[in-house]
């Protein structure tokens, strides 16, 4: 199960972007919690707290207990953070407040496992991973770090699909309409030999239209030198005619 993370945060008097580039200046993060038919709570919270957090791998997918927020402590789910494109510093926070129990829609990471006991990978294959994360419903109090899936006996060719995948108990696939696939064994070197193949038979192939092509260039001037000969000669002919 994902751990609970903890942030102490203020309330915010002002809002407005120069109120946030004047928290971000002083090292804070501006930030919100709503939800719940609640109305919102604008927040700060510290830099390097929320950076250690985000370090964690799993922020988004771990209950969050903001402390000092005006009150008790709120329990939320992040839903957004978003980062400045030049120096990747996070700029602001979105917290959805949840109750205990909520069911809540969460993108779990998942890890593969035994690769020393796949066939597969021992013959050189490389696993080609679709889905990095797993969209799951779960309860908010049973919301799981990572989705592990064994490897073992995986060979060259064959796929994983959701359907393949246990999940941990109450948790369930938040697609639901198709058995998608979350990765595939595929071998390079064959895929390799298959693009050298195609290539030599397309440059054989443009080869062999070049030189076709050029034939007819050829025949084309030889034919249209033999033309200009005939005429020539006939020319010199109607020439000796008239001069006799």
């Amino acid at each position: 199960m994902s751990d609970q993370i903890t942030l102490a945060a203020e309330t915010r008097d002002r809002g407005g972007k120069g109120a946030s580039r004047e928290l971000r200046r002083q090292g804070r993060v501006p930030a919100v919690i709503y939800g719940m038919k609640q109305d919102p709570i604008s927040i700060h919270l510290e830099e390097k707290a929320l950076v250690r957090a985000l370090g964690t791998g799993h922020f988004m997918n771990s209950v969050v207990m903001i402390e000092g927020a005006g009150g008790k402590p709120v329990r939320t789910l992040p839903k957004d953070v978003a980062f400045d494109v030049v120096t990747d510093r996070p700029l602001h926070v979105d917290f959805l407040r949840i109750s205990e129990h909520a069911t809540v829609h969460v993108q779990v990471p998942v890890v593969f496992t035994d690769e020393e006991e796949s066939k597969g990978i021992k013959l050189g294959g490389v696993l080609n991973i679709v889905r990095h994360e797993l969209e799951l419903v779960v309860d908010a109090a049973d919301i799981p770090s990572e989705i592990a899936i064994s490897l073992k006996g995986l060979d060259v060719g064959d796929s994983i699909h959701i359907s393949n995948v246990k999940l941990p108990k109450g948790a369930t696939s938040a697609i639901e309409d198709r058995d998608f696939t979350i990765a595939t064994l595929v071998a390079p070197s064959a895929m390799l030999s298959e693009a050298r193949e195609q290539a030599a038979e397309e440059a054989a192939l443009a080869e062999a239209a070049s030189a076709e092509h050029a034939a007819e260039v050829e025949a084309a001037e030889a034919e249209a030198e033999a033309e200009a000969t005939e005429g020539g000669e006939g020319e010199a002919a109607a020439e000796g005619d008239t001069a006799e």
